[in-house]
C-alpha cells in the first residue's frame, strides 16, 4: 500500500542568524547538534531531567514544525529557521554544549509532539514563563511541576492538552525541498498532483473563488487547471495554470496559513491529508498497471526512435526493461539509473505529447488513434472522449456485459458506468477515469473486433 508522506528528523538543519529579513550568516549543521545547542542556549543543565525533557521535546517539535512545513523555504527563504527568538528559538553559532543536555538530546532527538489525530509535529509555543508568558509551556514552570514529581509527558499534558501524543523514532531522512523540480500541469498524474488538489480544496473553503476539484485523485484534469489559474490570479501570480516553483510554494504557503499549521492553535493535519496514493519510483523488478503504462509510452516512443528499444506489455519491470529505461534517459539527457523517477516520467509524458501533437491527420486511418496523452475525465467534452466513446461503442456492441453508449463528445455518467465495466472486465483498476492504459487496452480490442488485429504488442 501507498504509505503516508509523514514528517521526518532531518539530517541537517540550515539556520539564518538572525530575523528573516536581516543580511545575517546562515549556518548548517546537523539537526541533532541544532537541538543541543537550542537546549544549551536556553535552559539551565542544574534543572531536574524531567524539566530538561520536557523542553527538548519543545524545542525538537518545534524546529521539525518548521521543517515540515517549509515555514521560510515556502516564503523564498534559503534556511529553515532563524535564531531571533522574536520568531523561532535560541541559538548561539559556535557555542559549548552542556554535556548532560548533550546526552538527552542523542537519546530523544527524533521524537516529537503531536496533536491526537493530527500528522504534523505541534507548534509548541513556549516562554521562559519569567520575563515573558504566553500560551504555551513555560520553561521556568517546568521545573516547578518536576519538582512536585510531573513526567516530562505529563508537563507536556498540562501545557498543551490532555489530547497529545509523543512520536518515537521518527525516521531521519536528508533536507530535500518538497517542490518536485519540475512544472507540471494537465495530462500529469502522481502524488504531486495530489498533494495540490488537496491543499487547494482546503484553501478554497476560505477563498471561496478557487472551485473546489472533485475527486482529488492525483490527475490533472481541467479541474485542477481552473484550480490553479483561479488561485494564480487571487495571489498575484501569472495565470498559466502550470504549477511551477513559485506557484507550489505559495500553496504550500496558504495552505499551512489557512489550516493555521504553524499555530498552537492548529486545525492539524489528518494522514489521509498527506497519504501518497502512487508509488514514489518505478525500479527493476517492480510490477502491476503502472509498469504497464510506462512500457505503453515508451513503446511509442520507440515505435518513432529506433534508439529506444521495445519491450513486451506485460507488466513487468525486468532486465529488459530497465534497459529500455536507461537507453531513454541517456537518449534524452537524463542520468541513465534506470529509475522512472518524476522527473523521468514528466520527461516520457512530454515526448510522447509531442509525439501525438505532431502526427499527421489520419496517420492511424482507420484503426484506433495513439492515446492522446492526457487522462479523459467525468465531465470533459471534445472529440477525444468522442473517439473513445467509439472504441466502446463497438466493444460493447460485441460484449454483452458493457453498456452500448453513444458517441456524444461528453463524458457523462452513462459513459462512466461503461468505462468502470470495461476495466473491470478487462483487470484494470475501475477509477472511471481513461488513462493510457485504459485507452490502449480498448484501442486494441477496438482492432481486433473492426480489422482482426492482435491484441499484443
Amino acid at each position: 500500500m501507498p504509505e503516508a508522506n509523514l514528517p521526518f528528523v532531518p539530517e541537517n538543519i540550515t539556520v539564518h542568524l538572525g530575523p528573516p529579513d536581516s543580511v545575517a550568516q546562515n549556518v548548517t549543521l546537523t539537526f541533532p547538534n541544532y537541538i543541543k545547542n537550542v537546549a544549551s542556549s536556553e535552559i539551565f543543565p542544574t534543572w531536574p531531567e524531567a524539566a530538561l525533557r520536557a523542553n527538548i521535546y519543545v524545542q525538537i517539535s518545534f524546529a521539525l514544525n518548521r521543517v515540515y512545513t517549509e515555514w521560510y523555504r515556502s516564503r523564498g527563504y534559503n534556511f529553515d529557521i532563524t535564531n531571533s527568538t522574536q520568531y523561532d528559538q535560541a541559538f548561539v553559532n559556535g557555542r559549548d554544549v552542556f554535556e548532560n543536555i548533550s546526552r538527552i538530546v542523542d537519546e530523544i532527538f527524533n521524537n516529537y509532539v503531536v496533536r491526537r489525530g493530527s500528522v504534523e509535529p505541534l507548534f509548541t509555543a513556549f516562554c521562559n514563563g519569567t520575563t515573558v508568558t504566553c500560551q504555551g509551556l513555560s520553561q521556568w514552570g517546568t521545573v516547578t511541576l518536576a519538582n512536585r514529581g510531573y513526567t516530562p509527558y505529563e508537563m507536556l499534558q498540562f501545557y498543551y492538552g490532555n489530547d497529545i501524543d509523543i512520536v518515537y523514532n521518527a525516521p531521519i531522512s536528508p533536507n530535500i525541498p518538497s517542490y518536485p523540480g519540475t512544472p507540471f500541469g494537465f495530462g500529469s498524474t502522481g502524488n504531486e498532483v495530489r498533494s495540490i488538489q488537496v491543499e487547494l480544496n482546503r484553501i478554497s473553503t476560505n477563498y471561496p473563488a478557487i472551485p473546489k476539484i472533485v475527486p482529488a485523485n492525483g490527475i490533472y484534469g481541467e479541474s485542477t487547471v481552473e484550480a490553479v489559474r483561479v488561485f494564480q490570479g487571487v495571489f498575484g501570480l501569472p495565470q498559466t495554470g502550470i504549477v511551477n516553483k513559485s506557484t507550489w510554494y505559495q500553496i504550500k504557503y496558504i495552505f499551512t496559513a489557512v489550516k493555521g499549521l504553524s499555530e498552537l492553535t492548529s486545525e492539524g493535519l489528518t494522514e489521509e491529508e498527506v497519504t501518497n496514493i502512487f508509488e514514489k519510483d518505478l525500479r527493476q523488478g517492480d510490477y502491476g498497471e503502472r509498469v504497464r503504462i510506462v512500457q505503453y509510452y515508451l513503446n511509442v516512443i520507440a515505435y518513432f526512435n529506433p534508439e529506444i528499444p521495445m519491450v513486451m506489455s506485460d507488466g513487468v519491470f525486468n532486465s529488459a526493461m530497465d534497459n529500455q529505461v536507461r537507453e531513454f534517459e541517456r537518449f534524452y539527457g537524463l542520468n541513465p539509473d534506470g529509475v522512472v523517477d518524476f522527473r523521468t516520467w514528466e520527461l516520457i509524458n512530454e515526448i510522447y505529447r509531442n509525439i501525438v501533437n505532431n502526427l499527421p491527420e489520419g496517420y492511424a486511418g482507420a484503426t484506433a488513434a495513439l492515446y492522446p496523452g492526457y487522462n479523459l475525465t467525468p465531465g470533459m467534452r471534445n472529440d477525444d472522449v468522442k473517439e473513445f466513446q467509439t472504441y466502446l461503442r463497438v466493444i460493447g456492441q460485441n460484449i454483452g456485459e458493457i453498456p452500448v453508449i453513444e458517441a456524444t463528445g461528453y463524458f457523462g455518467p452513462e459513459t462512466e458506468r461503461a468505462v468502470m465495466t470495461f476495466q473491470r472486465l478487462y483487470g484494470i483498476e475501475p477509477t472511471g477515469v481513461v488513462g493510457a492504459l485504459t485507452w490502449d487496452t480498448a484501442a486494441k480490442e477496438y482492432n481486433f473486433i473492426r480489422f482482426g488485429t492482435e491484441r499484443t504488442g
